[in-house]
């Protein structure tokens, strides 16, 4: 056997080739597959579409350190990160299959149909899944992409022949030689342009449809007259506001207010067909109310702090609005429901969304005398998309988990032991009452402050309880108690500032606040599971 012999054979040119356009039309194909899939989902309903399906497939299997890691680096930002990244798989993924279908073009093809596959289980596995109608629109996408592939496969340069111009004779190429005995590049290039511009077209088509379909929500948000509220929220005092720079404002704007959820798609409600059904436990008279049912009930105007359970020591995940709505009391007392101390026999209130997140409240907290409310208006005009509309639930005094359902549909009275909702499932607290905490907001981490009088401000909160006192602490130095801003009510944060005489150098600045029960601010530190972080807020600055 000559040298020659022994040496692998390389790929050839027409190989590569091959490969190449194999894997070009994996793209194509699986950006079919999807534009087919999306137009689909517009027409049935958005949370039905394959990238939003298994998005929420994915975060519910998540481990949840890995969910708080997600929502500390990227913030609200974490739904369009895991987004993009199930498309940067599903892009490697339709490269190599068509690589691979350039070879096995019928298995390959049929590979496409896996993207209908996971698609359409993970569309019907989600909680809020009306049903076969939900795996429709992953199974035509993974149809349309298949058919495009193997078509596309069929029309590449056979695999064992050599391109023009490979042979000895190197004559003067023909068009009949262009075509490279079976190859027709112009008809290649004509169908992947063609299925390129269809993909195109389906994705403008969806979002057209996607828009109308929630036109008619944004429609009746628009039509919603709040009435005056028959208890209206006391006027915030004068020195509720400690009047320094860089302290977040008293109230938090709409746009501007914290949102974390698992939704992928917000969803976008109808008022005019939005329906809350109240039964379960030691409901006596079920109840199904409409928007209109609610407008109609006297109505309570309340100044609340919301505080997600995600939020570390120092973060962001806070917020203070004025919130209108409805009393929950007051409803589960007209449909016969009692407290638990009282002799009834559901201590749990279970919420349900629209996109089937489960929340679970102590129904004994709901109904101790607290404002917990169906809110239907913050800061001045209806709930905007992203915070609920047209109806949430909130309850001064717990984390959002436990008490704050967007988009709610239906209230069901249960117990803690026969039934755990969503978070309580992944190891979170059945019972969550916010901790006492506090926040330096200025001078900012690693802010480099003049010498003399630095003014040190920020805010401090513990529901329902009230904020008593805020201290602060320069160094290893005494603790020096900062001057507190009026306080609002018992649910909502107090802005305080303290007067540092600054010195030149490096300095770390702490916090801590006392509840009015007298139950001051730990300085453990705990991260954010099973039921809220704790522990000292501290800056680190360098006075010049």
């Amino acid at each position: 056997m000559s040298d020659h012999d022994k040496t692998p054979r390389q790929p050839s040119a027409r190989t590569w080739t091959r490969l190449g356009l194999g894997a070009l039309g994996g793209l194509l194909a699986g950006g079919a597959a999807l534009a087919v899939a999306e137009s689909a989902a517009a027409a049935v309903r958005p949370q039905s579409g394959p990238v939003v399906a298994v998005g929420a497939a994915a975060i519910d299997r998540t481990p949840t350190a890995v969910k708080n890691w997600a929502i500390r680096t990227f913030g609200a930002d974490d739904k369009l990160v895991l987004q993009l990244g199930i498309l940067a798989v599903l892009t490697l993924f339709a490269l190599a299959l068509g690589a691979f279908a350039a070879r096995h073009r019928r298995t390959g093809a049929a590979g496409v149909l896996v993207f209908g596959v996971v698609g359409a289980a993970a569309a019907l596995g989600r909680p809020d899944s009306t049903g076969v109608t939900d795996a429709l629109p992953s199974v035509l996408g993974a149809m349309a992409g298949a058919a495009l592939l193997y078509v596309l496969v069929g029309l590449l340069p056979p695999a064992c022949r050599e391109a023009p111009g490979e042979r000895g004779e190197r004559g003067q190429q023909t068009e009949q030689g262009e075509r490279g005995g079976g190859w027709d590049r112009r008809r290649f290039v004509a169908a992947a342009t063609t299925a390129a511009a269809a993909s195109a077209g389906a994705g403008v088509l969806g979002r057209a449809l996607s828009g109308a379909g929630g036109r008619e929500a944004v429609a009746s948000r628009k039509n919603v007259t709040l009435p005056p509220p028959g208890s209206r929220a006391p006027a915030v005092p004068r020195r509720a506001r400690v009047g320094v720079d860089g302290v977040s404002s008293f109230f938090t704007p709409n746009s501007d207010f914290y949102r974390v959820d698992t939704a992928l798609v917000v969803p976008k409600v109808d008022a005019a067909t939005w329906r809350l059904r109240v039964h379960g436990d030691g409901v006596d008279r079920e109840r199904t109310l409409t928007f209109d049912d609610l407008l109609r009930r006297e109505l309570i105007e309340r100044d609340i702090t919301l505080t997600c359970v995600s939020n570390e020591v120092g973060g962001p995940y806070v917020g203070n609005a004025r919130w209108i709505g409805v009393r929950l009391a007051g409803l589960l007392e007209e449909c016969g429901v009692r407290r638990p101390s009282q002799g009834g026999p559901a201590d749990q209130l279970v919420a349900r969304s629209v996109d089937g997140m489960t929340i679970g409240s102590p129904v004994e907290d709901v109904m101790d005398g607290r404002d917990a409310m169906l809110a239907l208006g913050m800061n001045g005009e209806p709930l905007p998309f992203d915070h609920g509309f047209p109806v949430r639930m909130l309850v001064p005094g717990l984390y959002g988990y436990v008490s704050a359902c967007k988009w709610i549909e239906e209230i069901e009275l249960t117990t803690f032991d026969a039934y755990d909702a969503y978070w309580v499932k992944r190891d979170w607290a059945r019972e969550a009452p916010v901790k006492t905490q506090s926040r330096i907001d200025t001078p900012k981490p690693f802010a480099r402050p003049k010498g003399g009088t630095v003014m040190v401000a920020g805010v401090a909160w513990a529901q329902h309880r009230g904020i008593d006192k805020v201290e602060i602490r320069v160094d290893d130095g005494p603790w020096r108690e900062a001057t507190l801003a009026a306080e609002d009510s018992s649910d909502t944060w107090r802005q305080w500032s303290y007067a540092w005489p600054a010195t030149k150098g490096g300095h770390t600045l702490t916090v801590r606040a006392t509840d009015r029960t007298g139950e001051a601010q730990t300085e453990r530190r705990t991260r954010t599971v099973p039921d809220g972080a704790s522990g000292w807020h501290s800056v680190v600055v360098t006075v010049e």
